[in-house]
């Protein structure tokens, strides 16, 4: 996969590109990882890319000109799996499906807007998508994309040690992630569920799902509204209601 990021900062994503996994995943190739300056692509001499708004207004909008180049600048001809990300807070809220769909892309390109907002065109001519990270306010798109950027390039075959991270995360299978443990079993008169020592392997499968699925059922309800369920986890969701109700 290639991502490309079109900033004004491109400094703030050196060491996030370069740590970690996205900076494994750079160097054994899997994801080819770039940040593009856009003044670089402004079409006046003093490399302006914003300006006042028509009618009026408070800030300065982004001026179409130097996206639509540097878009245009970084497609190769006849590529067909492009997708053109815009950060920006009236995007669809991100989540682990947006995630697994764009990790099914060949080239992403994100758009990291500063200022009061962007020209209308880029929004209505130019993105595939538009995507927002939650309903607060940050500076600009940046920090937002690496956001983005983390959570799709983790799902690339090759980049984790261990693929089956990828199914049991939280959000991956639509619940949260059921409680892990490590040695010592016992620390602090703290004990590990006997369950997880057992070497049991279908009674702990069953442990963690109903563990799971009582972790969502606490923190997050509204999970289930999105998930299509099963008997067995319809079964443990109303074992779990009637205890909460008993207790």
């Amino acid at each position: 996969m290639k991502i490309d990021v079109l900033t004004l900062f491109p400094n703030m994503f050196s060491g996030v590109f370069n740590e970690s996994i996205l900076g494994k995943a750079n160097d054994k190739g899997i994801v080819n990882l770039n940040t593009i300056n856009f003044r670089d692509f402004a079409n006046n001499k003093h490399n302006t890319v914003d300006d006042y708004p028509y009618g009026g207004g408070a800030g300065m909008v982004l001026k179409p000109e130097p996206i639509f180049s540097a878009v245009e600048n970084l497609i190769t001809e006849g590529e067909t799996n492009t997708k053109i990300v815009l950060m920006c807070p009236q995007g669809k809220k991100f989540d682990q499906k947006k995630a697994e769909e764009l990790s099914k892309a060949q080239h992403l390109i994100f758009i990291c807007g500063h200022y009061e907002g962007y020209d209308e065109r880029i929004r209505e001519h130019l993105v595939t998508d538009e995507i927002s990270i939650g309903d607060y306010i940050l500076t600009g798109g940046e920090i937002p994309a690496m956001v983005v950027i983390d959570s799709v390039v983790r799902l690339l075959p090759g980049v984790l040690g261990n693929e089956t991270s990828v199914v049991s995360d939280s959000f991956s299978s639509g619940l949260l992630e059921y409680p892990q443990y490590t040695r010592p079993a016992s620390f602090r008169g703290l004990d590990v569920p006997d369950v997880l020592l057992s070497g049991h392997h279908k009674n702990i499968d069953e442990w963690r799902l109903k563990e799971s699925i009582r972790r969502t059922l606490e923190r997050r309800p509204e999970l289930f509204e999105k998930m299509k369920l099963s008997k067995e986890q319809l079964k443990y969701i109303n074992e779990l209601k009637d205890q909460s109700t008993k207790e």
